[in-house]
């Protein structure tokens, strides 16, 4: 399984199924869970990281990331 696919089943463990049924077939799902996979690891790279603009890079990607997170829930209802 790709390693996006698992980002966002980790990040949905409720709608698994969903996500690898769209994973699958929908080519925009795809962009958007990749998206999602690349902001999440984003993330830990800048709270790992000792950069004067860590601070405001963390809140960046956490807003990134709760805002994909919106998106991929709403493809997913949107698929049903």
């Amino acid at each position: 399984m790709h390693y996006a696919v698992q980002a966002a089943i980790a990040g949905f463990p409720d709608r698994g199924h969903a996500i690898e049924e769209l994973a699958r077939t929908d080519e925009g799902f795809q962009s958007l869970y990749e998206d999602f996979a690349a902001a999440q690891a984003a993330l830990v790279h800048w709270e790992r990281s000792s950069s004067s603009v860590r601070e405001a890079r963390c809140a960046e990607y956490r807003e990134l990331v709760r805002d994909l997170a919106v998106e991929i829930e709403a493809e997913l209802d949107r698929n049903k």
